[in-house]
């Protein structure tokens, strides 16, 4: 093939490729821009896009320059000795050129693209915040370790690569000019090939130099010592180790740089050796033999200030150094008097376990096939002036679950879910059902929660794409043998206006029935990216996101899902790393409408320097938490899954005493249960509670403790939800004196227990799975309550039914069927009420007397009678509606009326 030709064909395949880029790219960019458009953040996708840019041209255009310098000076060196080139190596340069060029393009493309993946490290370091905390070494602000090092050591990656590429290629140029000494066997090693590769190796020494410096802040990272971060061998052999590899590195660069007028290759071929040996005796063999020799016999004394190091940051990293840490005095007895104060507790002790609940939500409510529910979100509502505690559960579309799936059933017709179902964590039906407050379809609720918008467009299992406002009517709900239909009538969706749009977005989502169907019209809208985590991490992909996303109903009768967010980073200097962060904090509250799918950035914690760092690249991203509606910050929870972290890190770390956290003497670990017949960890759980030594009820995220390898509690931590308290930590630890049953050892009483074993196998025997539930730890005032529910699912059914509550204070274990009952048993039958709801004596009225029969000599005994035998089966009705306050007056007059009965009979 011809010189020509070739040129030729070369220039076919890049307009080839620069076609394929632009239909791959541009529709993607493109349709992405009409996606935030809608949303109103077109600005921040902008950004990231500009950011990219931005990033790829720094790196790129100085790495490709580079080499092209170095190739052409390498060329010009060659063809200026013709003797090394025969003519028909001549004649070829002209094509040698043009390789050059576009080897150089190629190799910028490829930089630029891996580069442009850094981009947010860039604007970070663009946008850096101080922490105003400084480690403890290089008294360097932390803010350094996280938006400046990484950035360093991103420039000083990039040059290293840029200088070998230059090195290589150039080197082939030469090797290319001596191809006939070669082919004979021979290297000969000119002047100016010496030269030139030994400026280029100077600068590669120097380079290498300024990455030993970046090497030594690094240290804050080491995993050497007993603990995380820099310890005694890394600041005493390490450190100057590396300082001598800073040397090592610049003498050798001098080496070959004076090489260049002594001209003797051995000479560069030290100055590497040198380097090389330097590298593996500083920088493994001599800090391992003092590690093993110097520091393990003596570890405790040579590694104590760098282990409070490590304590003093894991703690500032994680927020731990916020927990108020309280005693509980001594572990009193429960009364009955306790139990009347903490009466909120008592209405919101969770018997509805998720997992059990979830199972019956999608058998007596998810109504049809192609419903489900996901999870079951725990939250608190307030009905009728109480605070109450509920579950609650999205019904979503499962269109895999269709029974006839077509294109136009399943984008035009099934686009959504509908509804939810809440019911109270405590209450239970007489069929061992939950008492549902909201339910059906369309739903209907009991207590006030009013629902005007249940369509569920966005959710957490919502992953495929849908069009609305389109010709073909949507399905809504089922009703009876018939369905009601709807049409989409919020601002959500991607509008296709024109065809343009609907060709790329055919494009985009390779779905070539966007053209060819007739149910278009110009108001048709897409829909995409409709799971709701999916979509906030499309719009922040720099922020981590909790599991658990949970569903809060609106004063306005909508639905919205609430999603933690949180700002990350690896790089906190001598912080316990945690997977691949050492440093958290939950500083974003995301909110997206069930509905419409529009979300809202709030900022919770605007002190963070990550979340400030992100506001000042994102300006039109967030929103000040000041301008959330008071009745959504009434629904804000601790997020479960920072608070396991927390929980985990503080079992060791709450031992500040740099000789008890080296030896671990106060390690706690989290306490095992038994779960439907399994051990395993107690998992967080939310109440709620007064909190020892407060005097409002609140709701909290807890967590016990229990020592390392023992079953005891040794302390736990809660977490505060509401109002100014919101995000505190508080860690109550139990007298150490004094034995407190964790659950493994409630387990076992439970077990022991002769009547509740029996009843278990019995029911085992007859046919029946027993499920136990979670075992909930309960501080009551300076008290525990333990609470475990029971439940039962036929061998071959599908509806777990809670039957019977089990409860436990000091040495007593009850069962019974309700958790009223078992707080009456705890008691005795015939005690005082557990609750009160008479209204307290005013200025007008005196408190009235104990409600007391009259007997007089004409009353009829058997009046007495009826009346007592009234009174109980009120006090029943109560029992099962758990109305304690109701359950105690009417046992009071029961007894009452058989004092009177009994009085009447010794007196005739």
């Amino acid at each position: 093939m011809s010189l020509g030709n070739r040129l030729r064909l070369w220039t076919l395949i890049i307009i080839g490729f620069i076609v394929y880029l632009i239909v791959q790219f541009g529709v993607g960019f493109y349709t992405d821009y009409l996606w935030f458009q809608q949303l109103k953040l077109e600005s921040v996708l902008l950004t990231g896009l500009w950011a990219r840019v931005w990033a790829g041209l720094v790196v790129a255009l100085p790495v490709v320059i580079l080499f092209w310098i170095n190739i052409f000076i390498a060329r010009w060196q060659s063809i200026r000795n013709v003797l090394f080139f025969s003519d028909e190596t001549l004649l070829a340069q002209r094509f040698i050129v043009w390789i050059i060029w576009l080897a150089g393009l190629i190799l910028g493309w490829l930089v630029a693209v891996a580069a442009a993946s850094d981009w947010l490290l860039l604007l970070r370091f663009v946008n850096g915040q101080d922490f105003n905390l400084a480690d403890p070494i290089f008294n360097r602000d932390v803010g350094f370790y996280i938006f400046s090092l990484p950035v360093y050591h991103f420039a000083q990656r990039w040059l290293i690569i840029a200088l070998f590429l230059s090195l290589f290629g150039a080197a082939a140029i030469y090797a290319m000019a001596q191809q006939n000494n070669l082919a004979e066997g021979r290297v000969v090693v000119l002047p100016h090939v010496q030269l030139h590769l030994s400026v280029i190796g100077v600068f590669i020494f120097l380079t290498f130099a300024a990455g030993h410096w970046l090497d030594l802040f690094d240290l804050m990272y080491s995993t050497r010592g007993v603990a995380f971060g820099a310890s005694y061998t890394d600041i005493n052999v390490s450190m100057p180790a590396l300082w001598v590899m800073v040397a090592v590195a610049v003498i050798a660069a001098v080496m070959l740089l004076v090489n260049i007028f002594l001209r003797r290759p051995a000479l560069s071929l030290l100055a590497i050796f040198i380097w090389i040996v330097a590298g593996i005796v500083g920088g493994g063999f001599i800090p391992g033999l003092v590690q093993r020799y110097a520091v393990e016999p003596n570890e405790l004394a040579r590694e104590a200030p760098y282990i409070e190091n490590n304590i003093r940051f894991t703690n500032l990293a994680y927020g731990l150094d916020k927990i108020q840490e309280r005693d509980f005095t001594q572990v009193e007895p429960l009364t009955r008097e306790a139990l009347t104060v903490n009466e909120t507790t008592l209405k919101n002790i969770r018997l509805w376990d998720y997992r059990p609940l979830q199972q019956t939500y999608q058998q007596i409510q998810a109504i049809r096939l192609y419903y489900r529910f996901l999870d079951i979100d725990l939250d608190r509502y307030t009905i009728n002036g109480e605070i109450r505690q509920v579950a609650l559960a999205a019904r979503e579309l499962d269109i895999d679950q269709l029974q006839e799936p077509t294109w136009v059933t399943q984008r035009l017709q099934f686009t959504h879910g509908y509804g939810v179902v809440v019911n109270p964590v405590n209450e239970v039906t007489g069929d061992g059902l939950p008492q549902l407050w909201v339910k059906d379809l369309p739903p209907e609720s009991s207590v006030g929660l009013q629902i005007d918008r249940p369509e569920i467009y966005h959710g957490e299992g919502t992953e495929d794409y849908v069009f609305v406002q389109t010709k073909e009517r949507e399905f809504n709900y089922p009703s009876g043998e018939q369905n009601v239909y709807t049409n989409y009538e919020g601002t959500g969706g991607v509008v296709l206006d024109s065809y343009l749009k609907r060709l790329a977005f055919a494009l985009r989502l390779a779905d070539i029935n966007m053209l060819l169907s007739q149910d278009f019209t110009p108001s048709s809208r897409v829909m995409l990216h409709r799971n709701i985590t999916d979509r906030a991490r499309r719009i922040a992909p720099f922020l981590r996101y909790d599991r658990d996303p949970y569903l809060v109903i609106g004063t306005d009768g909508r639905l919205y899902w609430l999603l933690d967010a949180y700002t990350t980073s690896d790089r906190f200097p001598y912080s316990e790393p945690m997977g691949d962060l050492n440093y958290i904090r939950n500083s974003v509250k995301v909110v997206v409408d069930a509905y419409d799918g529009m979300p809202i950035f709030y900022v919770v914690d605007p002190a963070d320097p990550l979340v400030k760092s992100y506001t000042a690249i994102f300006p039109s991203l967030f929103t000040p938490i000041s301008a959330m509606p008071d009745w959504l910050r009434a629904h804000l929870r601790y997020p479960e899954d920072l608070f396991s972290i927390q929980a985990r890190l503080y079992q060791t770390y709450h031992m500040r005493d740099v000789n008890v956290f080296y030896n671990k003497e106060d390690l706690w670990q989290t306490p095992m249960e038994t779960f439907a017949g399994n051990t395993q960890p107690v998992e967080p759980y939310y109440v709620v509670l007064r909190l020892p030594g407060e005097t409002q009820n609140e709701y909290v995220l807890t967590q016990p403790f229990t020592p390392n390898n023992k079953d005891n509690l040794i302390a736990w931590l809660a977490a505060r939800s509401d109002g100014e308290n919101y995000g505190q930590l508080v860690a109550y630890r139990f007298p150490k004196q004094e034995l407190v049953y964790g659950p493994l050892q409630i387990e076992a009483r439970i077990d022991q227990d002769p009547e509740i074993s029996a009843q278990i196998t019995l029911w085992s025997q007859s046919g029946s799975q027993v499920i136990r539930g979670n075992l909930l730890v309960l501080p009551i005032d300076n008290s525990l309550l333990y609470v475990e529910p029971l439940y039962l699912q036929a061998l071959n059914g599908q509806i777990p039914e809670l039957r019977r509550v089990i409860v436990v204070a000091g040495d007593q274990v009850v069962m019974r069927e309700t958790l009223a009952a078992g707080l009456q048993a705890l008691f005795g039958e015939t005690g005082p009420a557990l609750t009160s709801t008479e209204p307290p004596p005013t200025a007008e009225t005196e408190p009235a007397e104990p409600a007391t029969p009259t007997v007089s000599s004409s009353q009829d005994i058997n009046q007495l009678a009826v009346t007592a035998s009234t009174h109980y089966e009120a006090a029943q009705k109560a029992l099962q509606n758990g109305d304690w306050a109701t359950y105690g007056e009417e046992l009071e007059k029961m007894k009452a009326a058989l004092d009177a009965l009994v009085r009447l009979t010794s007196q005739e």
